[in-house]
């Protein structure tokens, strides 16, 4: 079975600058369905260029990305949006709703985008709440919701296209233990229930435990990865403050 988002010698260059900055050289990288897989690296390493590269966002300077067998480098602009919208589930640290729409109505805005009636819009929102357990929240303002609550809808929003990919930017860093404990059983659940692919981008050492894959990403490359979803001791001193290797 082909890969849901292949990747072969990725660049990216942004041209401010005299010279401009390389982000990222070279990549390859596979990410299969089923799979929960962490990108994990020092800041301004190229992590979220590469994230928002897959999610079709930003375009690359060069190289191959297959995203459900459909290559995207090189796509005009204006073909991004319906493979995004076909393939692809955000979930960002920020959570990105809509704070004059009720937690339903940020989840219906999904389902309008991909042209489902109302009525049937409303019936599947109300669904994914109570996947996620907020089912009661339907008519609740954002401001009217916790952090954990506000990670979950927005997972609810993510999975409302039954999108094969889920892309994810630090969802846990704004949340407790417990809260992202549960934000991360969510995406494994994803993974492994519901054979999605993955992908989370993140500095919480709280996720290791999570992951069937820790990709680390130094100064643009692949600088270790480990395919046996055991933690890397290399992984951990490079990615973790001493005290927080006890929570893994």
């Amino acid at each position: 079975m082909p890969a849901a988002i292949e990747v072969r010698n990725l660049m990216k260059k942004y041209e401010e600058g005299v010279n401009g900055t390389l982000a990222l050289r070279g990549i390859d990288l596979d990410i299969h369905a089923g799979e929960l897989l962490l990108l994990m690296g020092p800041s301004g390493s190229g992590k979220t260029t590469l994230l928002s590269i897959m999610g079709c966002i930003l375009t690359a300077t060069s190289g191959s990305v297959r995203v459900a067998g459909k290559e995207v480098v090189g796509l005009p602009e204006k073909q991004l949006p319906p493979i995004r919208l076909e393939h692809i589930g955000f979930v960002f640290q920020g959570f990105n709703l809509f704070p004059t729409l009720t937690a339903g109505e940020n989840v219906e805005l999904m389902l309008d985008l991909k042209r489902i009636s109302a009525a049937k819009a409303k019936k599947r929102a109300q669904e994914l709440l109570d996947q996620v357990g907020l089912g009661a929240k339907y008519d609740s303002f954002p401001a009217d919701l916790s952090g954990g609550q506000k990670q979950r809808i927005a997972i609810a929003r993510a999975l409302a296209g039954d999108p094969g990919i889920i892309l994810a930017d630090e969802p846990t860093a704004a949340l407790d233990s417990h809260t992202g404990r549960t934000v991360m059983e969510m995406m494994s659940d994803l993974a492994h229930k519901r054979d999605r692919a993955v992908v989370i981008v993140t500095h919480d050492s709280r996720v290791l435990r999570f992951a069937d894959r820790i990709v680390r990403i130094e100064d643009g490359a692949i600088a270790a990865q480990d395919d046996a979803g055991i933690v890397p001791a290399e992984l951990i001193s490079k990615n973790l403050p001493q005290a927080a290797v006890g929570l893994v």
